[in-house]
């Protein structure tokens, strides 16, 4: 009896193990029984796409109304740091978007972060755009009023944005370095009603 129930043991593990196993093709292939699964090469698998969100910073500050405070958001997107695009997005408290504009990443490269800019690495690089994320909206960017009455207008600045920034005192300016590494000032033009650049 001994003898009979060990075989007969095995084979029932055995049956029940190999019910269990599945292969490639009949897990790839439940529709179509002539198609073989055939995984995506790992340098294809790229769960990263330009939409990602690789990092972001936010802050919130007085600009558009003087009693309530807007949502100022810096957004970094992409594959990689250096290649990706920044989103710097201005959002009223009753969540109207009053400034959208995007950037490439290395706009947000300070050199003087670089110890060696000539012999700077794709790291190097990488981490001085993080860092000039995390100063984006520092404290001192911010200016109040907009424009000193002392200021002149600048040729390249819109007459009717500027006159309007200019005759509100509680206008905030907002100072940030954009494309090509201008340095720009906006302003909530409380009149017309956005936010406009008053100088670059």
């Amino acid at each position: 009896m001994k003898k009979l129930v060990l075989p007969v043991a095995f084979v029932a593990l055995l049956m029940q193990a190999s019910s269990c196993a599945t292969t490639e093709r009949e897990v790839g292939t439940s529709q179509n029984a002539e198609r073989v699964y055939t995984p995506t090469p790992e340098a294809q698998r790229s769960r990263l796409t330009s939409r990602s969100v690789l990092n972001a910073v936010r802050t919130t500050h007085s600009f558009s109304d003087p009693k309530t405070k807007d949502n100022f958001v810096l957004l970094l997107q992409g594959a990689k740091i250096i290649n990706g695009q920044a989103r710097f997005l201005i959002i009223s408290s009753t969540g109207d978007t009053l400034r959208n504009e995007v950037m490439p990443a290395t706009a947000l490269l300070d050199e003087r972060e670089l110890e060696d800019p000539q012999a700077a690495t794709v790291r190097d690089k990488e981490i001085a755009i993080l860092k000039g994320m995390n100063n984006f909206f520092r404290p001192d960017r911010f200016v109040q009023p907009a424009i000193p009455k002392s200021a002149v207008q600048p040729t390249e600045a819109d007459a009717e944005a500027w006159a309007a920034v200019r005759e509100d005192n509680k206008a905030v300016g907002f100072d940030y370095t954009a494309n090509g590494g201008r340095e720009r000032r906006i302003a909530y033009a409380r009149k017309l009603r956005k936010a406009v650049v008053i100088a670059e």
